[in-house]
C-alpha cells in the first residue's frame, strides 16, 4: 500500500479530484494550505502592490494498494499540469498496516469493501 500526497494549484483541484475519480480512486482528504515557492518579487496589478510569496495551495492525502499506485499518480500529473512555475509535488510513501475499525480488517481488505 501507498500514502500518496500531493500539492495543487487550488484552480486546479476540481479537475484532479475529477481525475482521481476516473482512475478508481474514490476516498480521499483535502485540505485549502498556504505555502511559499520560490518566488520572491511581488506582482504589482493596477497600481497596487500584491505579496505572491504565500500561494494558497491544495494538500490532497491518500492511500491505495500498490496496483493502483502508477495510475493514481499519472492521473494527477496530467490533471493538474500548466507548464508553469508552481504546479506542486507529489510524495509517494509506502504504508507498513492499514486496519478498518468498524470490521477489523487489515491491509488491503481495510482499503474498499469486499464486494
Amino acid at each position: 500500500m501507498k500514502k500518496i500526497e500531493a500539492i495543487v494549484r487550488k484552480t486546479k483541484f476540481e479537475s484532479v479530484r475529477e481525475a482521481l475519480h476516473e482512475a478508481d480512486i474514490d476516498f480521499l482528504s483535502w485540505w485549502e494550505v498556504k505555502g511559499q515557492g520560490t518566488a520572491k518579487q511581488g506582482l504589482i496589478f493596477r497600481g497596487v502592490a500584491y505579496d505572491v510569496t504565500t500561494i494558497d495551495r491544495v494538500f490532497i492525502s491518500f492511500v491505495v494498494r500498490d496496483v493502483n499506485e502508477e495510475k493514481s499518480i499519472n492521473a494527477i500529473l496530467k490533471s493538474a499540469f500548466t507548464g508553469e512555475s508552481g504546479d506542486g509535488r507529489i510524495f509517494v510513501t509506502q504504508i507498513a498496516q492499514s486496519i478498518r475499525i468498524r470490521t477489523g480488517d487489515h491491509g488491503d481488505e481495510s482499503l474498499y469493501d469486499k464486494e
